[in-house]
């Protein structure tokens, strides 16, 4: 019986759809880590994100760096959550491109969450003051505009999460 390859799970889902939560649930799995954008950002460059465009340049900038340490984590057999938001068609290749220098599996997780749900929870989660970044309605529906589902053409084993 030969081992069961690591997985890469990929997250998306608009702000506040509950990708953070649902990547504690999958990090608590024996084997797995997770890679959070939101804490390496905050980490690394919260002093230089103050707008959309702060965001975009730094994100670059991290993935640059950190793309071949997660196919390191999983050629090294140790499967990773990635909490990065697969919201766009050239966010899914760059990840695409992680798995091409690996032989992981994957699983794309996908939060179809209503928009007035997303936009509740991120109003209270910017009461509590716990998240990183507090995105703004305006910021959220800005952000929002650019979500772009996956489609099977992409190549991606999709698993959907629904609320309503």
């Amino acid at each position: 019986m030969s081992p069961e390859l690591p997985t890469l799970h990929l997250l998306c889902g608009k702000i506040a759809s509950g990708k953070s939560t649902l990547t504690a649930e999958l990090g608590r799995s024996a084997g797995t880590v997770v890679i959070a954008e939101d804490v390496w950002l905050n980490a690394l460059y919260s002093d230089e994100i103050a707008s959309i465009a702060d965001y975009l340049r730094c994100a670059a900038r991290l993935r640059g760096v950190i793309a071949p340490h997660i196919a390191s984590v999983l050629n090294a057999g140790v499967s990773v959550v990635l909490d990065f938001p697969a919201n766009t068609v050239e966010t899914r290749n760059w990840m695409r491109g992680i798995l091409n220098r690996t032989s992981a599996d994957h699983i794309l997780h996908v939060l179809d969450v209503p928009d007035e749900v997303c936009l509740a929870r991120l109003r209270a989660r910017n009461a509590k003051g716990v998240h990183p970044f507090a995105a703004t309605d305006e910021q959220s529906q800005r952000i929002s505009r650019h979500y772009a589902p996956p489609s099977p053409d992409e190549g991606f084993t999709i698993v959907t999460h629904t609320q309503s």
